[in-house]
């Protein structure tokens, strides 16, 4: 006969309304980053010349780098305590910023050639 003792669920160490404080204020730093890059890819793509798939995969790239940065942000640091939460959220906008920040320099300096068609 066995017995199937329940297993202690772990509770969360923040309550849920600070949770989502936390996560709207970090993800409007977030979707700045990525208004900045749909702004960016409109323009590029609008230009005098047109983009080849390199610069599509890359500008698209910058698109959607902020929304799993912040998943993954979000998913690591949620059940840890609030500045340890937004601790892990900094990080993440701060690896967003470095790429944002390559992205610019790659496009704009002189290697951004090889991105037009």
């Amino acid at each position: 006969m066995t017995t199937n003792a329940p297993t202690p669920s772990r509770t969360r160490a923040l309550p849920t309304w600070l949770i989502v404080a936390i996560s709207v204020v970090f993800g409007l730093f977030y979707a700045y980053f990525v208004w900045n890059a749909v702004g960016f890819l409109s323009q590029a793509a609008s230009g005098a010349q047109p983009l080849n798939a390199y610069g599509w995969f890359v500008l698209l790239l910058s698109v959607v780098f902020p929304l799993i940065a912040f998943g993954v942000a979000f998913a690591v640091g949620w059940r840890r305590t609030w500045w340890e939460f937004a601790l892990v959220l900094i990080t993440g906008l701060c690896l967003v910023a470095v790429f944002w920040l390559n992205i610019l320099t790659y496009t704009v300096g002189p290697s951004g050639s090889s991105m037009l068609g």
